[in-house]
């Protein structure tokens, strides 16, 4: 349908899983792609497939919760593909742990990630969009924005404020033509919700099969979510910003 024709998107943390899956939908939907991660090789060899497929893609290497790194990583993909009007703040991590066992390296830690990393992403990228006089921003949030998990406390606190940040950044910017939206993905069976899954297991919380049959439905796939950012980032949303989309198979309607 070529929803995304003749835009340029970054997506940070698009070398796999959520991340990837959005990667190649965008593209197929019109997008010349820009794909910002640390893993080198997945990313490479993503850009390589969409490339080859005759979609316009490159890829840059950075840790997102660095300044230098990300100016340099958005630089690349601007000389390359244009300036860019859309953006997916993607990149993410995790810490489960008993809170009373947490470290102060793993705030820090998460919260750069998480959530400094949007702040260094939309801080580089906002300036091209306002110069064309539209964009759209989508941030990964999560249900732990607003449903608590015992051994999330980190990871929970990381979501809530990017929930805000979307919020906050759709306010300042409507009016300049900037669309902002946070996608909140439920438990999906990408590496990152497996090992989620894994590790509240081992520390008695129950994350069975059946538990997140009974909270959703199903595992979410990574598609699931890459459909949700595609809506929020094309012009179909034009009139949607500000807002939680939450893609979670009812967990959070009960």
């Amino acid at each position: 349908m070529d929803r995304l024709k003749g835009k340029v998107a970054i997506i940070s943390g698009g070398a796999t899983g959520i991340g990837a899956a959005a990667a190649r939908l965008f593209a197929a939907e019109g997008a010349a792609v820009g794909i910002i991660d640390r893993n080198v090789e997945a990313g490479q060899a993503l850009v390589f497939d969409l490339v080859l497929q005759g979609h316009r893609a490159c890829f840059a290497t950075a840790d997102v919760s660095q300044k230098t790194e990300v100016e340099a990583a958005v630089a690349t993909v601007r000389s390359q593909l244009g300036p860019v009007n859309v953006l997916f703040n993607h990149a993410g991590t995790i810490v489960i742990k008993p809170f009373l066992e947490t470290e102060e390296a793993d705030w820090d830690m998460l919260f750069d990630v998480n959530v400094k990393s949007m702040y260094l992403m939309t801080r580089a990228v906002l300036p091209m969009m306002l110069e064309q006089g539209k964009g759209s921003i989508v941030c990964t949030s999560s249900i732990s924005a607003v449903y608590a998990t015992p051994m999330e406390v980190l990871y929970d606190a990381t979501k809530g404020a990017c929930h805000m940040f979307a919020r906050a950044i759709a306010v300042e910017f409507r009016d300049r033509g900037i669309r902002c939206n946070a996608v909140c993905p439920g438990f999906i069976e990408t590496p990152h919700g497996q090992r989620e899954v894994a590790e509240l297991t081992a520390l008695g919380v129950d994350a069975s099969e059946a538990a997140i049959k009974a909270a959703q439905g199903r595992f979410g796939q990574p598609e699931d979510i890459a459909r949700a950012a595609l809506y929020l980032a094309s012009d179909d949303a034009e009139f949607v910003t500000g807002t939680q989309l939450f893609v979670d198979g009812g967990f959070s309607a009960v």
